[in-house]
Order: structure tokens, then C-alpha cells, then sequence
């Protein structure tokens, strides 16, 4: 059935990813920058299901060398390519106040959110294309449905995804690939708890909060249907046509939509 490619694979929605496509029986190719982290799910994914294979590629997509190494480790190993989910992300830092650090760390954010996932897209979705088939699912997130002040980097760079993810669906659907912008709200992973963000968890209303299990099942399902934007979430689907509504979108703008950064 071939083989999915899952970056941010150590933990949270990519470890997900990787079970439920295992469970669809594609072959895996895990990409984080925690090699122990990667190892236990790669070990996770082999005891449930023994005829699934699980590569790993030890990567840190801040840098710009990573995604073509990656590229070029694919290629070597004859591996092809029906999934690739592009779900590497953090919460990064502040574009106004975080002034002391210099730019460096800032350039190395917008290379993780933004650039490295347009140069995997265009490194391998070429190669899907030709073969007349392939699923993309880049993982965004409602932040990136509506601009917000105070998030002026995290936001931002998940509204170029999408964006980019329905440029690309447009492009690529007559040659059977299916490109889709997952976009999440509040989920239940461990993202908030690494990047020190335990207070908004615990302040914010649990209607809000989906099962990292949920949002991926909602992520395949719309993929495999065409859907461009995948909202997932009642909830969240439910707000999104207002969010875009020129007559209420306004409501919405600084309103504490759910966001992971905040500038």
C-alpha cells in the first residue's frame, strides 16, 4: 500500500498519525528530532502491528538542510510515497517582545511553520503526482483562520499553510493527489505541556478540546474525501463560516480564538 511519511513523529497528533495509517496498513517513515522518542513509537507501532515497517530519520526541519536530506533518504530506499503528513510544529517565539534573542531563532521558526513544509511538498509531491496518486495533509490549526492581535508568528504562518494547501489541491487533484490544511483547534497532547503552556489548558473551558484521536481521524477522512480545509471539531466547524462571514468575522478578531503562541 506504500509507505507515509509523518514529520513531528515523536509524540501528540503525529504519533497518531502514525498508528491510524498503520492501521490502514501503510509502511512508515517517522521524522522528529527526538531519536528515543521516535524509537518508543516506532517500537509501539511493530508490537500492534508486526507487518508494518517503521524507518525513522532523525531531523530538525528549523533547519533548511533537513528536508532535503530527508528527500534524498526516501529516494535511496525506493521508498513510495502514498501519505505525507507535514505535522512538525512549536509554539516559537515572540516576534515583537522576544527582542534580546536577535532574529536567528525567529528565522529558524518561520523555516520549521512555513518554508520546510512548502520545500517537502515540492520535493515530493512531484514524484506522487507522476505516479498518479497521494494524499497530503498539511496540519494547521483555526489560529491560522482568523488574525488575532498578539499572535503575530504562529497564526500567521499557519494562514500561509493553508493557503498553500489550497494552491496545491487545486493543482494537483486532476493527477489523484488530494491535498488538505488540517486545522485543529484545543487538542489533547502534550504540545502545551512542552511549550510551557499548562495555564491555557487548565484555564480554558473543556468544550473546547478534542482527542488528539479525533482530530486525526477527522484529518484522514477529509483527505481521502478532496476536502481542501479539513476544520475538525464540531464545535470549531461550527464557528469557522462565521470567523469568514465578512459580517461576522469581526465578532472574532482578538476574541481569544484558540491560539499556542502569542506575541
Amino acid at each position: 500500500m506504500g509507505a507515509a511519511l509523518i514529520t513531528g513523529a515523536s509524540a501528540g497528533l503525529g504519533a497518531e498519525f502514525a498508528r491510524q495509517l498503520a492501521a490502514k496498513g501503510l509502511d512508515l517513515v517517522l521524522v522528529a528530532r527526538r531519536r528515543e522518542k521516535l524509537n518508543e513509537v516506532k517500537q509501539e507501532i511493530e508490537n500492534s502491528y508486526p507487518n508494518i515497517s517503521v524507518s525513522i530519520i532523525e531531523g530538525d526541519l528549523s533547519q533548511p538542510e533537513t528536508p532535503q536530506i530527508i528527500a534524498e533518504q526516501i529516494s535511496a530506499q525506493g521508498i513510495e510515497l502514498h501519505y505525507l503528513v507535514n505535522n512538525a510544529g512549536a509554539s516559537g517565539p515572540r516576534l515583537l517582545q522576544d527582542q534580546d534573542m536577535g532574529w536567528r531563532p525567529h528565522h529558524e521558526y518561520l523555516t520549521l511553520m512555513m518554508t520546510s513544509i512548502a520545500e517537502l511538498c515540492h520535493r515530493l509531491v512531484p514524484t506522487m503526482a507522476a505516479a498518479g496518486y497521494g494524499r497530503v495533509i498539511n496540519v494547521t490549526s483555526v489560529s491560522g483562520r482568523i488574525a488575532r492581535a498578539g499572535d503575530s508568528h504562529y497564526g500567521p504562518a499557519k494562514a500561509y499553510v493553508i493557503a498553500l494547501s489550497e494552491a496545491l489541491a487545486l493543482t494537483v487533484k486532476a493527477q489523484g493527489v488530494n491535498v488538505s490544511a488540517l486545522c485543529p483547534g484545543f487538542t489533547h497532547t502534550d504540545f502545551h505541556a512542552t511549550a510551557g503552556m499548562n495555564e491555557i489548558k487548565q484555564s480554558t473551558p473543556s468544550m473546547l478540546w478534542y482527542s488528539a484521536e479525533e482530530v486525526v481521524r477527522e484529518g484522514i477522512a477529509g483527505v481521502e474525501k478532496g476536502k481542501a480545509i479539513v476544520v475538525s471539531g464540531r464545535l470549531y466547524r461550527w464557528l469557522d463560516p462565521l470567523m469568514q462571514s465578512v459580517w461576522t468575522r469581526w465578532l472574532f478578531k482578538g476574541r481569544g480564538l484558540p491560539a499556542s503562541s502569542s506575541d
